[in-house]
C-alpha cells in the first residue's frame, strides 16, 4: 500500500521540478514509509512513496516497463496478478519483477484502457506512456484507494492520494466550496462529487482519465458498473453454495502477502464471517484485534473474543476510554477534509492496536452495502411495499399530514420512533432514502446558515445528488436502488475513506475481502427476498454463514463502531460546544447564524435535546478549516 503524486500539463509540455513533486510525496511519507521515487519526463513528473507489501526489495516505483516504453506508479494491490502474469507471458511478456506494478504495465500494453476490466483489486494508479504521451488515471471498482485532483492556474493538473499532497503544491487555492460544505453537513462527509477546497476534485470510483499531451484535458470516464437489473435462478441451497465459494476464494486471495498479516475482529457477522474463513484457510492461528469501549452499552469485546475463542486466533483486545477524545486533532489530520464519522477513533485505535503485529489487516466492510445489511435498508425495503399500496397523490396527504403531527421522539422505544417513517411515506422512495441517510435535512441545516451561505448555495441541494444517482440505478427495485446509492455514494464517501485514512496514518493495509466485485456482482443477482426476510438483513449471508457462527453472533442486533459523543459534549468537551458559536474559525467566517449555533449547544448540554451528531459535525468541521488555512 502506497501514496502516490504527479503533475501533468497537457496543452504546453513545461519542464516539471521533481523537488516539488518529491514534497507532494513527502507529506504522505506515513502511506509508504519503506521508499520513495520521482521521476519527471517533458510536462510530466510521477512521485511515490511505498509500503512494501509483496516482492518486498524488487518492485520499487516509479516503475518503468522492460521496454521503457511506459512508467507507473501505483496504490493498492491486484489480486490476480499471478493469473495476468501467466496470460501475458504466453504472449511473449517478460518480466523483472515478482509483483503486481509491472504486470498492470504489460497489461496496459497489451490491452490499452480495456486492462482496467482484468484487474481484480483495490488500486489508484498513473501510468505514463511516453510513446503516445498518454497520462493514464484510474480508480478501482469501488473506490477503495482514493485519488484527490486540481486544475492549476498554469494549465496543469496536480493529483494525490490525499489532499495533503496537494496542499504541498505552493498554486493551490484554499478556499471553501459551500457546495461541498452543505453535503458536508447533510452527510456527515464530503462525498466524492465534492472537495471541501474550491477547485479540488476527485476521480470518481471505477473511472478513469486519459489524458493526452497537446489536447485539453477531459473529464473522468466510467469503466465499470454493478448491474442489479439481472436476476439468478436457482434455490436457496444453490446459492449459498455459490456465495460461499466466492467468499473463500475472496478471502483467500487477500490472505497472499510477503509481511505479517491478520484481522480486525468486532464480533459481528462480516468480520467474523472473514476470521472463520481465514482460519479455515489458514495452517497457523489468525492474528486478530478489536476495540472495545469503558461503557458496557458501546462495548461489543465479549462478542469478538468468542469468535476468536472459537477459531482459536491469537486475539488481542484494548478499550478505548471516554477521554480518548484528546486525539481529535490526530484524526482530524489524517483526513485534510472535514469528516464526521466517529467511529473513525475506534477505527484509528484498532487500525493501531493491528500495527503492532501486523503490516495487512483484513476487514468486514462491505457486505452491509451489498447484502442489505443496515437497517435503513430493510425499513426502505419494507416501505416501498406500501408506497406499491398507494398512490402518490394519497400518499402525502395521509403520511406527510400524520407525520407533521407526530412528536419527535428520540428518547423514546423504536416503534414509537415513527415521525421519520412517517415523513418518508409521503415522499418518493428516492427522496425518503436520502432523508434516511442525512444527518440533517435542509430545513435544520438552512436553521443554521448565514443569508449570505444560504445565497451562495444558490438553490443547491445535496440530497438531488443522491436521488439522481438512485434513479439512474441499473435496478428493478427500491431496495436495488438503495443498495447501489450505499454502494457507489456513501460506501467511498464514508466508510472507504475512514479505512483508508486511518489506516495508512499507521502504515497498515487494510484489505475487504467483502468487497470483491465478482461476489459484490452475485449479490447484485439475488432476488430481494435472499437479501431481507421479514427484518432480517443479509439473509442469505447469514443462512450460509450459519455452519461457522453461532446464532447469537449471527441475529443479534447489528450495533458497529459508536462513539460516546453524546456524552462528551454534556461532559468533558461541554465549552468546546460553546465555542462553537462564539470563538470558533466556525463562528469567524460568516457561513453560519452564531445564534442558532448557540442554542443548539446549549440545548444539547442541558440535556433538553440530542444533537451530539451535528455538534460532531460542527466541531469536526471547526478543525479542519483551521487546519487548512483557508483564505476569504
Amino acid at each position: 500500500m502506497c501514496g502516490i503524486a504527479g503533475l501533468f500539463h497537457a496543452e504546453t509540455p513545461k519542464p516539471v521540478d521533481p523537488n516539488r513533486v518529491e514534497r507532494m510525496c513527502a507529506v504522505m511519507a506515513h502511506r509508504g514509509p519503506d521508499g520513495a521515487g520521482v521521476w519527471t519526463d517533458h510536462g510530466v513528473g510521477l512521485g511515490h512513496r511505498r509500503l512494501s507489501i509483496i516482492d518486498l526489495e524488487g518492485s520499487p516505483q516509479p516503475m518503468h516497463s522492460a521496454d521503457q516504453r511506459a512508467v507507473i506508479v501505483f496504490n493498492g494491490e491486484i489480486y490476480n496478478f499471478r493469473e495476468l502474469r501467466a496470460e501475458l507471458e504466453k504472449t511473449g511478456a517478460r518480466f523483472k519483477t515478482e509483483g503486481d506494478t509491472e504486470v498492470i504495465l504489460e497489461a496496459w500494453k497489451r490491452w490499452g484502457v480495456d486492462c482496467l476490466e482484468r484487474l481484480h483489486g483495490m488500486f489508484v494508479f498513473a501510468l505514463y506512456d511516453l510513446e503516445k504521451r498518454q497520462l493514464l488515471l484510474a480508480r478501482d471498482r469501488f473506490g477503495v484507494k482514493p485519488l484527490f485532483m486540481a486544475r492549476l492556474s498554469d494549465g496543469g493538473l496536480a493529483f494525490a492520494s490525499e489532499l495533503k499532497g496537494l496542499l504541498a503544491h505552493p498554486s493551490l487555492r484554499r478556499r471553501i466550496d459551500p457546495q461541498a460544505l452543505d453535503a458536508y453537513l447533510t452527510w456527515g462527509y464530503v462525498p466524492d462529487t465534492h472537495s471541501i477546497l474550491a477547485g479540488v476534485e476527485k476521480l470518481p470510483a471505477a473511472h478513469f482519465m486519459l489524458l493526452e499531451q497537446g489536447k485539453a484535458i477531459s473529464g473522468p470516464k466510467r469503466w465499470w458498473d454493478i448491474e442489479f437489473s439481472n436476476r439468478a435462478s436457482g434455490s436457496e441451497a444453490d446459492q449459498s453454495a455459490q456465495l460461499i465459494h466466492l467468499m473463500r476464494d475472496a478471502v483467500q486471495s487477500r490472505m497472499v502477502a510477503d509481511v505479517p498479516l491478520g484481522a480486525f475482529l468486532s464480533g459481528g457477522v462480516d468480520s467474523s464471517s472473514v476470521v472463520a474463513l481465514m482460519s479455515e484457510a489458514s495452517a497457523d492461528p489468525v492474528r486478530t484485534c478489536s476495540i472495545g469501549f469503558d461503557v458496557a452499552s458501546l462495548d461489543e469485546t465479549s462478542y469478538a473474543e468468542q469468535v476468536a475463542e472459537r477459531f482459536g486466533t491469537a486475539h488481542e483486545a484494548r478499550i478505548v476510554g471516554q477521554d480518548d477524545f484528546g486525539a481529535i486533532d490526530q484524526i482530524v489530520a489524517m483526513f485534510d477534509e472535514p469528516f464526521a464519522d466517529a467511529s473513525a477513533l475506534p477505527t484509528w485505535r484498532v487500525c493501531q492496536l493491528a500495527r503492532e503485529k501486523v503490516t495487512v489487516a483484513l476487514s468486514g466492510d462491505g457486505a452491509d452495502e451489498a447484502f442489505a445489511g443496515y437497517r435503513r435498508q430493510v425499513f426502505h425495503h419494507n416501505e416501498e411495499r406500501v408506497r406499491s399500496l398507494l398512490p402518490g397523490r394519497l400518499r402525502e396527504p395521509l403520511f406527510g399530514t400524520l407525520g407533521r403531527l407526530w412528536p419527535k421522539a428520540d428518547w423514546a422505544p423504536r416503534p414509537l420512533r415513527a415521525k421519520t417513517t412517517l415523513l418518508s411515506l409521503a415522499e418518493s422512495g428516492e427522496e425518503g432514502y436520502a432523508r434516511a441517510l442525512s444527518v440533517m435535512a435542509q430545513p435544520a441545516r438552512n436553521r443554521l446558515y448565514s443569508d449570505n451561505l444560504i445565497s451562495a448555495l444558490g438553490g443547491f441541494r445535496p440530497e438531488d445528488e443522491l436521488i439522481e444517482v438512485m434513479r439512474r440505478a441499473p435496478a428493478r427495485n427500491g431496495l436495488d436502488r438503495a443498495q447501489y446509492a450505499d454502494l457507489t455514494f456513501w460506501l467511498p464517501g464514508d466508510i472507504l475513506t475512514k479505512v483508508d485514512r486511518t489506516s495508512m496514518a499507521v502504515s497498515l493495509e487494510a484489505r475487504e475481502p467483502l468487497l470483491d466485485h465478482r461476489l459484490v456482482e452475485f449479490a447484485a443477482t439475488l432476488p430481494a427476498e435472499m437479501r431481507v426476510k421479514g427484518t432480517t438483513g443479509k439473509y442469505l449471508l447469514k443462512k450460509c454463514m450459519e455452519r461457522y457462527l453461532p446464532k447469537d453472533i449471527l441475529y443479534r442486533p447489528k450495533q458497529g463502531f459508536v462513539t460516546p459523543i453524546a456524552q462528551w459534549f454534556r461532559g468533558p468537551l461541554a465549552e468546546e460546544a460553546r465555542s462553537i458559536a462564539s470563538s470558533s474559525i466556525l463562528a469567524q467566517t460568516g457561513f453560519f447564524s452564531n445564534q442558532a449555533l448557540g442554542e443548539l449547544a446549549e440545548s444539547h448540554i442541558q440535556g433538553r435535546a440530542d444533537n451530539s451528531r451535528i455538534l460532531w459535525q460542527l466541531f469536526m468541521l471547526d478543525r479542519s478549516i483551521a487546519r487548512l488555512e483557508v483564505s476569504d
